[in-house]
C-alpha cells in the first residue's frame, strides 16, 4: 500500500513540476536576457505553445485510460486543464501589457480586424468557464451531466487555439499542423473508445 501511495505521490509531484517548469524556465530566460532580439515575441510564442500542449495532454487523459488502462494523466486532468488556462492567461497578458501597452482601443481593433487574434480571444473566453468550474463544488452545483456538457467546450476552444496559431504563422504551418494532427488523433481515439463502450453497453448480458 505504501509503495503504491509513494508512486502516486511521486507522479503527482512530477505533474506539478511539468506544469510549473515552463513558467520558471521562461522567467529565468527573461531575467538572464536570453530571449533573443524580440523577447516579447518569444514569450508570446512560448506561452502559446504551452497552452496547446497542456490542452492536448488534458484531452489525452481519457482515451489513454480507455486504450491502455493507465489513468495517471486522468487523475491530474483538472490540473492540466488549469495549466492550459493559466498559460493562456499569460499569453494574453504578454500581448496586452508588453506588446500593446494596455492600449485598449488598439487591442479592441486587433480583436475585431485580425482573424488570428479573434480566434485566440474566442478560445480564451471558452476556457474561462472551464477554469472557473474546475473544482468539486462546481460539479455538485451544476450536476454531473451539465458539468460534463460545459466542459466539452474544451474541444471548440482547442480548435480555435489551433486556428489562432495557424493563422498567426501564415506561411510555415508545420508546427500548427503537428498540433492539429495530434488533436485529430485524440479525437479519433475518443470516437473509437466511445463506440466501443456503447457496443458493450448494448450487448445483452448472459
Amino acid at each position: 500500500m505504501w509503495r503504491g501511495r509513494g508512486a502516486a505521490q511521486l507522479w503527482a509531484a512530477t505533474v506539478w513540476a511539468m506544469v510549473l517548469a515552463p513558467a520558471g524556465w521562461l522567467l529565468w530566460r527573461t531575467l538572464a536576457g536570453d530571449l533573443g532580439a524580440n523577447p516579447v515575441e518569444a514569450l508570446t510564442l512560448e506561452t502559446g505553445h504551452w497552452t496547446l500542449r497542456f490542452l492536448l495532454l488534458a484531452l489525452a487523459a481519457t482515451p489513454l485510460r480507455r486504450l491502455s488502462g493507465w489513468n495517471g494523466l486522468l487523475r491530474h486532468r483538472r490540473l492540466l486543464g488549469l495549466a492550459a488556462a493559466g498559460y493562456a492567461l499569460l499569453h494574453l497578458l504578454i500581448y496586452a501589457v508588453l506588446d500593446q501597452g494596455l492600449l485598449w482601443s488598439q487591442i479592441g481593433g486587433d480583436i475585431l480586424k485580425r482573424p488570428f487574434i479573434t480566434a485566440g480571444m474566442a478560445a480564451f473566453v471558452l476556457l474561462l468557464p472551464l477554469a472557473a468550474t474546475s473544482f468539486d463544488a462546481a460539479v455538485r452545483w451544476l450536476g454531473a451531466r451539465r458539468w460534463q456538457g460545459l466542459h466539452r467546450l474544451v474541444y471548440p476552444a482547442t480548435v480555435l487555439a489551433l486556428l489562432h496559431f495557424w493563422w498567426k504563422v501564415k506561411a510555415d504551418t508545420r508546427e500548427p499542423a503537428l498540433y492539429a494532427a495530434v488533436f485529430g488523433l485524440l479525437l479519433a481515439a475518443r470516437f473509437v473508445t466511445d463506440r466501443r463502450r456503447a457496443r458493450l453497453r448494448r450487448r445483452p448480458s448472459a
